[in-house]
């Protein structure tokens, strides 16, 4: 695994560089607008380029999460803001050399989970459409299944992304928090959860990692992140997913808060060892 951190980028882009150059950051992932607003910011052209040169220069895995408040699975006026601004991330992020967009599918708040799945499939079927030639993935993030959350099976998201086809253009982060709160067991049956990944989206998929301990109880489909080996999943499933040898390579970020990071980075990296990073 490319161990590192979702770091911030106040005072700019490349700030985000100079977080990860202390956490030694192995990869990135960042927003590149403000995560809970939809006003979009826009961003001096200079910045932009002194990005995308920085990326390409250190050829370190960057990802982005879209924002918080996209809900790919809504009808009407959100559902296509929604979409806009979807496009507008990925539009973004292959100006900024990001690898991929990683999203939560959405809340079909009440229309139920076959038509909340349609739905996003469309958006993302939209998306990809208006985005032709691009090199960034959208990446749909395994959710706790929190509400009328979907997304926290590995089942549904098979469905969406066989709706959506373009196989080149997308792929799957497996939240450990989520995993967990979903009722994925890790801890008690570690090789069984990943065992049936295999078997229902395969392995070529997974193309990201959120390294999160889960604060409530398997299965309890709350999103609660907790440092890492303080929580339900424990430290033994983090010490064997860094040193699983079927995660060679995949960026694996932290989303914890920056005082917290170097600590939980530090266990992690004990844990792995030493390892030649491959390039991917």
């Amino acid at each position: 695994m490319r161990l590192g951190a979702h770091e911030s980028v106040a005072g700019g882009l490349v700030r985000a560089f100079e977080h990860a150059d202390r956490h030694l950051g192995e990869s990135i992932q960042i927003f590149t607008q403000n995560g809970s607003r939809w006003a979009e910011f826009r961003r001096d052209p200079g910045e932009i380029r002194e990005f995308a040169a920085e990326v390409a220069r250190r050829q370190v895995p960057v990802l982005a999460h879209d924002s918080y408040l996209i809900n790919l699975a809504a009808r009407g006026d959100l559902g296509q803001k929604s979409r806009r601004a979807f496009v507008a991330e990925l539009e973004r992020s292959e100006t900024l050399g990001i690898r991929g967009v990683v999203f939560h599918p959405g809340a079909h708040v009440g229309a139920g989970s076959a038509a909340g799945i349609r739905r996003v499939a469309a958006a993302l079927r939209w998306a990809i459409a208006r985005t032709r030639g691009y090199r960034v993935k959208l990446v749909v993030e395994l959710t706790a299944g929190q509400g009328t959350y979907l997304g926290a099976t590995f089942e549904e998201i098979r469905t969406m992304l066989d709706a959506v086809g373009s196989p080149a253009r997308t792929g799957v982060c497996f939240d450990t928090c989520h995993a967990v709160a979903a009722g994925y067991d890790l801890a008690g049956d570690y090789e069984g959860v990943w065992r049936r990944f295999e078997r229902v989206l395969g392995l070529d998929r997974l193309v990201a990692f959120h390294l999160n301990d889960s604060k409530r109880e398997l299965g309890s489909r709350v999103d609660r992140h907790a440092e890492i080996g303080a929580g339900h999943a424990g430290d033994g499933v983090f010490r064997r997913l860094v040193r699983d040898p079927r995660f060679r390579g995949i960026p694996a970020v932290l989303e914890l808060p920056a005082s917290v990071v170097p600590r939980n980075l530090d266990r992690l990296r004990s844990w792995r060892g030493r390892v030649k990073i491959e390039r991917r």
